[in-house]
């Protein structure tokens, strides 16, 4: 993690409270599915989540610019 709080980490990029709720909802509908068995398809919820965080990196590299 970041040493700083406003200093940008690719890694973890700050989320919006919108953006940590749909996080924690494909989480968990991603550990619902895991229950059902490791053969279930989680690929259209992990594009979710990758998309989500892409975002968050576009916004805060946005951010940083700017700055």
């Amino acid at each position: 993690m970041a040493s700083s709080k406003n200093a940008y980490d690719p890694k973890h990029p700050p989320l919006t409270n919108g953006e940590k709720a749909k996080f924690a909802w494909y989480v968990g509908r991603m550990a619902k599915r895991g229950i059902a068995g490791e053969h279930v398809y989680q690929g259209d919820l992990e594009k979710k989540v990758d998309r989500l965080l892409d975002g968050a990196r576009a916004r805060a590299e946005k951010n940083a610019k700017r700055k």
